[in-house]
């Protein structure tokens, strides 16, 4: 945006120093001059504060969503090793942590953006007010999930019926 500003001002004084355009003399006629004094405190503002996007609310809703997450990814990697190591043929092989990591944290990453610009205030956005209000149910309703699978890999239990030791668990 700055670089097309200054580009139509470089492009209007570029027009007005072409050569061949005669310019009209200048008149050196008297001009009066108005001293207007200005007020000594600054007039209070009439638009609307910043608002704080970033508060305890926020902080602790995107860390609670972001907890449930990483148990989710934790369990669901702990059950495929214990998996893999019990010799389940479906287990192929495990995904790398740091792949698995960065995964993660870009999507959280995106989930945290995506809350922080519902949160904050748009001007030119119909319906603003209710939308800032239900910033927080997206990542509520994304914890919930994510807890559930977390619990439900923490208790999974050895296949029925195998009677291998590397199957039982201690």
């Amino acid at each position: 945006m700055i670089q097309f500003i200054i580009l139509v001002l470089l492009l209007g004084r570029a027009q007005a120093e072409t050569p061949g355009e005669a310019e009209p003399a200048a008149t050196f006629a008297p001009v009066s001059v108005q001293l207007v004094s200005l007020p000594a405190t600054p007039e209070p503002r009439t638009t609307v504060e910043r608002q704080r996007v970033i508060d305890k609310k926020f902080v602790v809703v995107m860390g609670a969503l972001g907890l449930a997450e990483a148990m989710h990814s934790t369990t669901r990697t702990l059950v495929l090793e214990h998996e893999q190591a019990a010799g389940a043929p479906w287990v192929s092989s495990i995904p790398s942590h740091p792949g698995l990591i960065a995964t993660n944290a870009a999507i959280f990453a995106s989930e945290v953006l995506v809350a922080y610009e519902m949160k904050k205030r748009h001007d030119w956005l119909p319906g603003d007010r209710i939308i800032r209000k239900l910033w927080w149910v997206y990542p509520v309703a994304m914890a919930v999930p994510h807890v559930k699978s977390a619990v439900h890999n923490i208790r999974l239990q050895p296949p029925a019926g195998c009677t291998s030791p590397d199957c039982q668990s201690p």
